[in-house]
């Protein structure tokens, strides 16, 4: 009977901690599983049961306050940070994002446009739709409830999207990245009201947008969209590096033509309070070619041209051509203002990379460009681009002010099929054909 009565009493013993060991981690809000989860280190640093002090009051309540005394810089810490509220991990690096659309034209003539601001994992990987809970489709309106009516009204000038439909973007920039950014976190507020940090994170790229015109840092370095010059890798890093000494940007090619550039920072304490320090990509990123980058002139209005009294029924051409270009370099094709192939050797229309080298010869009186392959000659016969022996005498052909190959003043082409894989399609001169494609010149 005694060893019963001994049972008994330990039973109860146990229970009794038990529910005191509940009160205890109920007296304060618990972060979330998913918060727990990312505690900021680096290298071989292991959360062991020394480290886990989070599970105590002291140590929760911080987690719920912006207030960050001597926050560490992202990406440089060798210890294990605690609070991820005044620390951005596990993406560590932002990156400022702008693009140069041109095909179509977006935005501004004048400006890059705002593209997002994206968290990286210091190391040239990222997280990406971090918390479906939060994924919001009216990010208009919850920008206006907060009254930021200006900051909208800048979004839908500098934050475009190519499409046409501004408010799909922002939805897709925020819950693919917003919501991967930990300082980030609802619980992060002192008192927060739901959507706030939706807020903070447009108006915070919005901030830094405004303190990078990569418009005017490069025209000071005469460096201009053109359909007729390119430039070296080394001159863009040089004039934007005029700017922020010691640090590199990530250029973006699209067929040998600039239309990205990402800003990069580590930043010390929070996203909507910290530092931003500028920064070195997180890895190879860039997409450029060394040489012969294009840079391209926008419009956002096509202009009339006159019709054209070449020979074949072709439609009167709504681009204006200008001076020739020349040089060595590739034909690519565009559907739908979206590169699809571009053209080999033959002439013909192709669904792949390995593109064709043509030579640009500007032609006599400044009447054109002469193309040529390696298979000969290139001119429209019978109505189709070819090039070869059949050429006897050669096309001059234009470029129009947005980049566009022009033969006879007319910059529209079409194909009676879109390729796909390994079938070719003959590229016509005109618009009669079912598909209506554009050729771009990209120089080497």
């Amino acid at each position: 009977m005694a060893i019963l009565e001994h049972l008994q009493t330990a039973a109860k013993e146990v229970v009794q901690n038990a529910a005191s060991t509940i009160q205890d981690y109920t007296s304060f809000d618990l972060p979330s599983l998913r918060s727990v989860s990312r505690f900021g280190f680096t290298g071989a640093s292991l959360l062991t049961g020394k480290d886990q002090t989070v599970m105590n009051g002291q140590t929760a309540h911080a987690w719920t306050t912006q207030s960050c005394p001597k926050p560490q810089l992202s990406c440089h810490n060798t210890t294990i940070i605690e609070n991820l509220c005044c620390f951005n991990y596990p993406g560590g690096q932002m990156l400022q994002t702008q693009f140069w659309d041109t095909h179509p034209a977006t935005g501004p003539d004048d400006s890059w446009t705002l593209h997002g601001l994206w968290p990286d994992r210091c190391d040239g990987s990222y997280d990406a739709n971090c918390d479906s809970s939060r994924v919001y489709r009216n990010i208009s309106t919850i920008i206006e409830s907060f009254g930021k009516t200006d900051l909208l009204k800048y979004m839908q000038t500098y934050w475009k999207d190519y499409k046409g439909d501004d408010e799909t973007f922002w939805q897709h920039e925020w819950s693919k990245h917003g919501t991967c950014i930990s300082t980030l976190e609802p619980h992060c507020y002192v008192d927060h009201k739901a959507t706030q940090e939706v807020v903070d994170y447009f108006e915070k790229a919005v901030e830094l947008f405004k303190t990078l015109p990569s418009y005017e840092w490069l025209a000071a370095a005469d460096i201009l969209p053109s359909t007729t010059r390119s430039y070296t890798f080394s001159e863009i890093q040089s004039a934007l590096a005029a700017h922020r000494p010691g640090v590199t940007v990530t250029l973006g090619c699209k067929y040998g033509a600039l239309n990205e550039i990402w800003y990069h920072y580590d930043v010390r304490g929070s996203v909507q309070e910290g530092e931003f320090v500028p920064a070195d990509p997180d890895g190879t990123k860039s997409s450029c070619p060394r040489t012969g980058i294009r840079y391209l002139p926008k419009h956002n209005r096509e202009r009339p041209h006159p019709t054209t009294t070449s020979s074949g029924s072709q439609p009167t051409s709504t681009h204006s051509p200008s001076t020739g270009f020349e040089g060595r370099g590739f034909i690519n094709v565009y559907q739908d203002d979206t590169p699809h192939g571009c053209i080999i050797s033959k002439g013909a229309w192709y669904d792949t990379r390995s593109c064709a080298t043509f030579t640009a010869t500007k032609a006599p009186q400044g009447s054109g460009t002469y193309l040529s392959s390696r298979r000969g000659k290139c001119g429209v016969v019978s109505g189709a681009f070819v090039c070869g022996p059949q050429v006897h005498v050669g096309t001059a052909f234009t470029a129009t002010e947005e980049g566009w190959i022009a033969a006879g003043g007319n910059a529209k082409w079409s194909s009676d099929k879109v390729v796909r894989g390994r079938r070719k399609e003959k590229v016509y001169a005109g618009a009669e054909h079912e598909q209506g494609i554009k050729l771009v010149w990209e120089g080497r």
